[in-house]
Order: C-alpha cells, then sequence, then structure tokens
C-alpha cells in the first residue's frame, strides 16, 4: 500500500492573524522611519560626547594638552595636540597637529576630524551654539583630565547646542572635572 502525502495549506484564521500582526508592527515602525532628523541629532550628540570623554582620557594618558576645537562654521569638531608653547595659537587646520583618530574611518587619512558636511549620517546636524567662559571654540584638557583655558588656569563651563532638522540638544561640559552632561531643548 502507497501511502499519500498530506499536503496541508494555512486556514484562513492563520493568514489573517498572521497579516494582523504585520499590520500592528508596520503601523509601529513606519512613524519610527520617519523621524530620522531626531535619530541623527542624537547619533551626532552620542558621537560628540564620546569624543569629548576620549579627548580628555588621551590628555590623561599621554600627559598632554588635548583640545576639541570646534569648527567656526558648525560643520564639526577635531581634536589637536597643544603644547604650552603653541596654547593660544589661533586654529589653523593647515599646521594643526591632530590626534590620530583610533578608528581611522573615512576621516582623512586617520586625523581625528568630524564633519557634519562629508559624513552622511549627520547630513541634518549643525552645531549652532559653542558657548565657552573664555569666549573661544575650544575645550582644553590637561594632563590630569581637567578642563583649562591656560597652562595651569581652570577654565569655566563649556555649552555646545547642536540641532537637526527638529530637534536641538544641549551639551554641557563642567568646570575643572569636564564632567559631561547632555539635555534636550524645545
Amino acid at each position: 500500500m502507497i501511502a499519500a502525502a498530506l499536503h496541508r495549506g494555512y486556514t484562513l484564521v492563520e493568514l489573517m492573524v498572521t497579516l494582523v500582526i504585520m499590520g500592528i508592527a508596520a503601523a509601529l515602525l513606519v512613524p519610527a522611519l520617519g523621524d530620522f532628523g531626531a535619530i541623527e541629532t542624537q547619533a551626532a550628540v552620542r558621537r560628540l560626547v564620546s569624543d569629548i570623554t576620549f579627548a580628555q582620557s588621551d590628555a590623561v594618558a599621554r600627559q598632554g594638552y588635548r583640545r576639541v576645537q570646534f569648527f567656526d562654521d558648525g560643520s564639526g569638531w577635531c581634536l589637536v595636540q597643544v603644547d604650552d608653547g603653541a596654547f593660544f595659537d589661533a586654529f589653523n587646520a593647515s599646521t594643526a597637529d591632530f590626534v590620530a583618530d583610533p578608528a581611522s574611518v573615512n576621516r582623512g587619512g586617520g586625523d581625528f576630524i568630524v564633519n557634519f558636511a562629508q559624513d552622511d549620517r549627520f547630513e541634518s546636524v549643525h552645531i549652532e551654539s559653542v558657548t565657552t567662559a573664555e569666549g573661544g571654540l575650544g575645550l582644553t584638557f590637561d594632563a590630569l583630565g581637567g578642563t583649562v583655558s591656560a597652562p595651569g588656569t581652570a577654565a569655566g563651563a563649556v555649552t555646545v547646542v547642536l540641532a537637526g532638522d527638529d530637534s536641538r540638544w544641549e551639551v554641557g561640559v563642567a568646570p575643572v572635572t569636564g564632567r559631561t552632561s547632555v539635555q534636550k531643548l524645545n
């Protein structure tokens, strides 16, 4: 006797339940995908906080000054090494002593440069403002990881506002300790 193979398909109820679940998932996912500008801005904020922390750690590890230098056009920042002799020199990209980027990913040959205009992950983000107690566009850490405005002189607070298409965030850096905080702005 040859046994006939049973071929069983899905029932109408099983198909309907599957379609309802997929519809609910799509209804939840589509609005989140439409809010991509906010995600870009949040990613840029996380990147800035990470880079500030890296600059502070690198200053301690290498026992030297590390500066997060913000670009005056609001397009990003870079990490540079400075010494006592060049501490007060104006930033010049062609002569700057850039910190090497340990990730070396798409940043001009390994220099630690974050430029929103050249990185499509952050194309809708810009730096709206940089506020320092000294009035400059740099945040400098010394060999002990503290913020300084001059060799041996503690710096005041630093505030950086990053803005995207639909959200604004403030990154604050506390004086002396360099502790960072993040706050969403209306």
